[in-house]
């Protein structure tokens, strides 16, 4: 008869290693439970080897709202890159002296033109537009710009863009779209891994996101001067639209989300570090 006997591993579980050979139906279990311990220590050995810490269920809910923030500049963003409200441009309504005005707005990719009825705008207002009006049958008209492709310049109300600052504008938004996929890529392998490391790239991912998105709408405003500066004989007012509120949002949420990563990533609690008396007084 062998003795049964067992052994603990570091989760205080107990693992036989043998079993009597006179007891009925009972299949030795040695080899079994010494590789299920050893399997055990050596997967807690290399994860402390890896220097990454455990994610806590805590932790898990705090990155998935970081993210959810981080979600929402990337809608934002997504809803302005693909919306020409960037900037409204519309001459008085007297300009043309008859009962319809034009109205033009555009964003980076395209330019589209409207023609209102003088009597359907604001009689306050002096300008024609806005151009959300409904204007007449088969008098709008929208073009993609075609300095992306021939790289000839657009030209409206006899004005001529400024293509390389366009352009300039375009990339960048681009460019900040390309980081927010990549840190969305770091923050659901950090999720799915279990590694806090991921936070590290994908806060810079955002952070820098969101610093492009707000230099895009700055080029993108020095391309609208420019534009406007090119020829004066028709005057025309200007005003930045939505699209440009939604890309601006955009970027702060972005920035803030990252800011929000990067205190996850520390490794400790900024909190505690700040004001430890009184974390100290609530714990006690």
């Amino acid at each position: 008869m062998w003795s049964t006997f067992s052994v603990h591993d570091e989760d205080g579980r107990t693992v036989g290693t043998g079993q009597g050979q006179g007891g009925g139906g009972g299949g030795g279990q040695g080899p079994g439970g010494l590789n299920s311990l050893m399997g055990g220590r050596g997967a807690k050995q290399r994860r402390r080897a890896s220097g990454s810490r455990a994610m806590s269920e805590g932790m898990e809910g705090k990155i998935k709202l970081a993210f959810f923030v981080a979600i929402v500049g990337v809608v934002l963003m997504v809803l302005g890159v693909g919306t020409e409200f960037w900037v409204e441009l519309a001459p008085p309504k007297s300009f043309y002296n008859n009962q319809t005005c034009v109205a033009a707005h555009y964003g980076l990719w395209k330019a589209c033109t409207k023609t209102l009825w003088v009597a359907d705008i604001d009689p306050e207002r002096e300008s024609c537009g806005p151009a959300e009006l409904p204007g007449l049958p088969g008098e709008s008209n929208c073009t993609y710009f075609k300095f992306f492709t021939t790289g000839e310049n657009y030209v409206m109300f006899h004005k001529t863009t400024q293509k390389s600052l366009n352009v300039a504008a375009a990339m960048l938004a681009l460019f900040s779209l390309f980081l927010m996929v990549m840190g969305a890529i770091c923050i659901t392998m950090s999720l799915s891994k279990d590694i806090i490391f991921f936070l590290k790239p994908a806060s810079f991912c955002f952070i820098l996101s969101g610093v492009l998105v707000l230099l895009c709408v700055v080029v993108f405003h020095q391309s609208v001067l420019a534009f406007l500066g090119s020829d004066h004989t028709v005057p025309l007012h200007h005003e930045l639209s939505w699209s440009v509120s939604c890309v601006g949002s955009a970027g702060a949420v972005l920035i803030v989300g990252g800011i929000l990563f990067v205190l996850l990533a520390l490794p400790y609690n900024p909190w505690q570090r700040c004001f430890p008396g009184k974390e100290s007084a609530t714990a006690s």
